[in-house]
């Protein structure tokens, strides 16, 4: 039996209505890490070095995608709620039409620029053409790109979302295999590892274009939509905090690489891009889970329906909480292991990944927290109050934290710096959730 929007949840249902969502977001993240694993063991750490240089920059115009996605589902949802069904596929169909037409435009202007902007980030002569190689071939493909993060928010907004986990599984497999062939058989190192995630990215980001343009059914549907200002404000609003998240990790990371690459040269920058592969998987089950659950509460907000909202945020503080320590434990048992995947053919980096690792862990325990809390108010169409956790969560505190602790503890600094940026994000959230809890009727 199909689950809807308008359903009582039970933390069963609850579970079974996110895990597509939640794995449709880890295969998304399966992308660059099997890049970074093929890469690192067939092209050696230099390139791997590359991919985590220049990786961050595709991503802030990667997250467009993710912006519009969250942002429209709350609206959609919203509308839906509200009875007004027609309405919600015109806005859907709206930034459909929107992120191909930016997509376009940002690959245009990030192929133009991707040399001066690897130069910048600090570059040298090893990892500079590698670098410029895998960002104009990811470029090619950033249209789809920016269509498959958009749907992994709007496909739950249709009520598909095993069907956007199955395009997902489909994509996701497709890149591992052809990073197999083109990196680990043809030995096409970094271009092939690129080659491989345009390739699933299409997959990934141009079948539901089709899926919706032909009749369906699920609750949405492409049609004919010009620009509505005052609901493409509305979605940009609703999102921005999910693209102020996006590219704050972007520019935390070419900051993390910058100074990495003063305090430990490229083995830095190599361990971690490691961090950043294992920490997308972990936290993609925050982030699928907060997506997933985002339309339920939209829609009951939409309804008025008081007593179902308490009832999901009461359910998914308990799962998220369990789901924390679960990494956490994870994180700090398997480091070895995990580190050993990518870089046990460099003894010295090997070391500096594990220990780097265990420090990060940390950070699980309290990641959760603002993912979900700021997800939490995009989908009250509160997106002023999201925005606001995750700037501040990040431009702040994760950008202060890695400025002043190397300054105080050296490396570790950088290691550490995540976890304490984290901790206090948690503390700013739920200061923020207790706040506005009887205004928003939560």
């Amino acid at each position: 039996m199909n689950i809807r929007l308008s359903d009582h949840f039970t933390c069963r249902r609850l579970l079974r209505f996110a895990l597509p969502s939640i794995f449709m977001t880890i295969f998304t993240s399966v992308y660059s890490v099997v890049d970074g694993f093929f890469v690192s063991n067939f092209a050696g750490k230099n390139a791997l070095a590359a991919v985590s240089l220049i990786y961050p920059f595709i991503m802030i115009f990667g997250a467009v995608g993710f912006m519009l996605g969250t942002g429209g589902t709350a609206l959609i949802a919203l509308r839906l709620g509200e009875g007004k069904k027609e309405k919600a596929n015109q806005t859907f169909s709206m930034l459909v039409y929107i992120s191909i037409a930016l997509g376009i435009v940002f690959a245009i202007l990030g192929i133009l620029s991707i040399k001066q902007v690897a130069i910048l980030l600090g570059a040298n002569k090893d990892i500079l053409e590698p670098s410029i190689i895998y960002g104009t071939i990811l470029f090619i493909g950033l249209p789809a790109f920016m269509l498959q993060y958009e749907f992994q928010s709007l496909m739950v907004a249709a009520e598909k979302p095993k069907l956007g986990l199955y395009i997902t599984i489909i994509s996701g497999l497709s890149n591992i295999f052809l990073d197999w062939l083109l990196v680990g058989v043809l030995k096409m190192g970094i271009s092939g590892a690129a080659i491989a995630t345009d390739v699933s990215e299409l997959v990934g980001g141009i079948f539901p274009v089709v899926y919706f343009a032909r009749k369906n059914n699920s609750t949405l549907q492409l049609t004919k939509a010009r620009i509505n200002l005052p609901d493409l404000r509305k979605v940009i609003t609703n999102g921005s905090s999910e693209y102020i998240s996006s590219i704050s990790l972007s520019v935390v990371s070419m900051l993390y690489n910058s100074l990495l690459m003063k305090h430990a040269g490229a083995n830095g920058v190599a361990a971690y891009g490691v961090l950043l592969y294992v920490s997308e998987i972990f936290l993609a089950i925050f982030v699928g889970y907060s997506m997933s659950t985002a339309p339920v509460i939209g829609y009951h907000y939409g309804a008025r329906n008081q007593k179902e909202l308490k009832n999901v945020f009461s359910l998914s503080v308990r799962i998220l909480g369990i789901c924390a320590v679960a990494m956490f434990i994870a994180g700090e048992g398997f480091a070895g292991t995990i580190s050993g995947i990518f870089v046990s053919y460099d003894e010295s980096l090997m070391q500096m990944t594990v220990h780097a690792f265990r420090i990060f862990s940390f950070s699980f325990l309290f990641s959760a927290i603002p993912v979900y809390i700021s997800a939490f108010f995009t989908a009250l169409n509160n997106g002023a109050l999201s925005a606001l956790i995750s700037f501040v969560r990040t431009f702040i505190f994760e950008i202060g934290s890695v400025l002043l602790l190397p300054m105080i503890m050296g490396l570790d600094g950088i290691w550490f710096s995540m976890v304490v940026a984290e901790l206090a994000a948690s503390i700013l959230s739920i200061c923020i959730i207790i706040w506005k809890r009887k205004t928003l009727f939560y």
